[in-house]
């Protein structure tokens, strides 16, 4: 593994440390970082990097793909991971390297980064629980279908352009509660798509040195841009965010009840009874 470079100033700068101080945790927006060229993501650092990845930590596809498309349509490009990173500008295809932190090095950058933004998220969400790491890498053109993720994130945009397309977290206009459900019951991350959400979408362009703040659950899809793109995505959990997975949890087991259990609030500290009695019914089921 190649070793790691030392990064002599602070990536984030005071401005952007201040921007996140107005966003975070619940809306989107653009932030900017200074991370150098480092050779932990050179094309084929990241190359090496995903051959030596067990295959549950890779994904890879064709990137010409539907915003809406099922996981289950979802097509191979006829690749492997090695060879998709390599001819990415050709390639028309999609890849994330998944949990990166299992590499020591990759871990070290990781948590450096994630060191320079506790100042601003412990007094507001508690712990930077659960550190993870996604490094992207897409064609020209290529779109990355329309989902949610369960993390608080920041993505930083390292080469090429691409465009975040974002929609509230929370809000079932476009994101139901129903597929909360779905998802934090052991569904894809993939959500349905309909061609009138476009209005209502928050776009923050990337270009290298922009870096995008993504709150827990909020919907989104990206496009690149005309030249290959990779990017760099640093995850954290937050007993908040743990929480709202198991209050939809528990909500699902109250849908299987036959009950139409309502949303719960963005802010769990509200629904203490649903996500207390979901841990107890987990640890007796496990028992």
């Amino acid at each position: 593994m190649i070793a790691r470079k030392t990064i002599a100033a602070p990536v984030f700068p005071a401005e952007t440390l201040e921007r996140m101080t107005a966003l975070y945790p619940a809306q989107a927006g653009l932030l900017h970082h200074h991370l150098p060229d480092h050779p932990l993501l050179s094309l084929e650092a990241l190359a090496l990097l995903a051959e030596s990845l067990p295959a549950g930590q890779v994904e890879f596809n064709p990137g010409d793909v539907p915003i809406g498309i099922r996981p289950e349509d979802v097509p191979s490009n006829g690749l492997s991971i090695g060879q998709t990173i390599r001819t990415i500008d050709t390639n028309r295809s999609w890849a994330v390297l998944k949990n990166i932190e299992s590499e020591a090095a990759y871990r070290t950058l990781l948590m450096d980064l994630l060191a320079e933004l506790k100042p601003v998220v412990e007094p507001r969400t508690g712990a930077m629980l659960t550190p993870q790491g996604f490094i992207f890498v897409s064609s020209p053109g290529s779109i990355t279908p329309f989902h949610f993720d369960p993390e608080h994130n920041i993505l930083l945009q390292l080469k090429g352009t691409k465009v975040m397309n974002v929609w509230p977290a929370g809000d079932e206009r476009f994101a139901h509660r129903r597929e909360h459900e779905r998802y934090h019951t052991g569904g894809h991350r993939n959500l349905p798509w309909r061609d009138e959400y476009h209005d209502a979408a928050q776009q923050v362009p990337l270009a290298p040195g922009d870096a995008v703040l993504m709150p827990v659950m909020a919907p989104h899809f990206v496009t690149n841009g005309d030249t290959p793109s990779i990017s760099l995505s640093i995850t954290w959990r937050s007993e908040w965010s743990y929480r709202e997975s198991e209050a939809h949890a528990a909500n699902a087991a109250l849908r299987r009840m036959g009950l139409d259990p309502a949303m719960p609030p963005r802010w769990p500290s509200y629904a203490w009874a649903k996500t207390i009695g979901w841990r107890i019914v987990r640890r007796f089921n496990k028992g």
